[in-house]
């Protein structure tokens, strides 16, 4: 296990420089020595979301920060649009369903982003400006579509609709400049390209949702970010938070900034075009179409009468190479190869080359090496690989 190649859409590979700041000796979660850590983290994190908002960071999942993103800033009761892409789109729709929300969900198709036409033409005849907020992902895991959310932004023009963002698996893999594009509430959590363990949330707020929630009812305890952030604001958090993960959290945004968050995302879709030229050229079909096909995972349908399970079953058990199967509709029918967080140019060529072992043992027909020597290509020509060394 030690010497897998986990190319999953969470838990993403850790660098050693993470793992070493996450081995350090146990603190007081009261000490100065930790709120000055956590002071630090919480405003070097902001860089990556492009933001001088409030940025919250939270001992729990992602799906527990898209949770507080519903009952903090929206009431039982109001209207809202659900944009969605794919199944984690679902479940924010099924979040908001569960605390009681008028839902007025729309469901793209698959492989497609949320047309931001769509968005306006439902905002426009909301003349009374009955909706709250629209609801949205940045980059729909479950396909690999990265959704326009400067213009679905856009789109609201002059409507007061907050726009709740779920960027779980696409801060740091996909654009997303949250103040730039007046985005209100974005989540993210730690186990994909911040390269951190699972268990820490961050949620940035923009002063129009804090308005929100001055006007909030619902009931909540733990994920009541008004207390989150009375806390915060003295560099603490309410409850026990995971303060290794902490530790961890400060050296990933450290490293992150260093390459400079334009930087890292060109990394990610470079790693998106050397696996989607490899796929292709092995003649197989990603979700997502060309246009949209976000930094973070690229899901791909399997050949006709060969299953995800055992595409990835073969790559995990006799080549070491972890990937992850589809999900929701297309659970059975794709698999998806993650390229989010720290991977490297051989990563990279050890997934094409499990892949292609499997196919090949499960009696698909192509020439191997082909996919493999298509994503060199592309490493080669994005790394200025010269062979003339004269």
């Amino acid at each position: 296990m030690e010497n897998q190649f986990l190319l999953l859409p969470g838990p993403t590979q850790i660098p050693n420089r993470v793992l070493q700041a996450a081995n350090q000796p146990m603190i007081s979660h009261r000490s100065g020595t930790f709120k000055d850590i956590f002071g630090q983290v919480t405003e070097n994190a902001k860089r990556i979301f492009c933001t001088k908002n409030d940025l919250l960071i939270l001992t729990c999942s992602g799906t527990a920060g898209l949770e507080a993103s519903v009952v903090n800033f929206l009431n039982s009761g109001d209207k809202v649009i659900v944009a969605s892409t794919g199944n984690f789109g679902r479940r924010y729709r099924d979040i908001a369903e569960a605390h009681g929300m008028d839902i007025d969900y729309i469901e793209f198709p698959m492989g497609k982003a949320v047309d931001p036409a769509v968005i306006a033409e439902k905002l426009a005849a909301d003349t009374e400006q009955k909706i709250k907020a629209i609801i949205i992902q940045q980059h729909e895991t479950s396909t690999g579509v990265y959704n326009p959310l400067d213009k679905i932004s856009a789109a609201r023009g002059n409507h007061p609709a907050l726009l709740l963002v779920d960027a779980v698996s696409g801060l740091g893999a996909c654009p997303l400049k949250t103040d730039e594009w007046g985005l209100d509430v974005v989540v993210t959590s730690s186990q994909k390209a911040l390269m951190v363990p699972p268990g820490l949330c961050l949620v940035t707020v923009s002063q129009r949702a804090w308005a929100a929630a001055a006007n909030n009812h619902n009931h909540k305890f733990y994920l009541d970010l008004s207390k989150a952030k009375k806390y915060a604001d003295d560099r603490q958090t309410p409850f026990t938070p995971a303060v290794s993960l902490v530790y961890a959290l400060d050296e990933a945004v450290n490293m992150l900034n260093e390459q400079g968050i334009d930087n890292v995302i060109a990394e990610h879709y470079f790693r998106r075009d050397a696996i989607r030229a490899s796929i292709k050229a092995l003649g197989l079909k990603p979700v997502a179409d060309d246009q949209v096909a976000g930094g973070a995972v690229t899901a791909v349908y399997c050949p006709e009468g060969i299953t995800a399970a055992e595409i990835t079953g073969i790559m995990r058990e006799k080549y070491d190479t972890v990937i992850a199967g589809g999900m929701g509709d297309i659970k059975k029918t794709s698999f998806r190869i993650a390229h989010l967080g720290f991977v490297r140019d051989m990563d990279l060529i050890a997934a094409i080359g499990a892949l292609e072992l499997a196919l090949y043992e499960l009696g698909y027909k192509f020439e191997l090496g082909t996919g493999v020597g298509a994503c060199q290509k592309v490493i080669i020509e994005k790394r200025k690989v010269f062979t003339d060394r004269d």
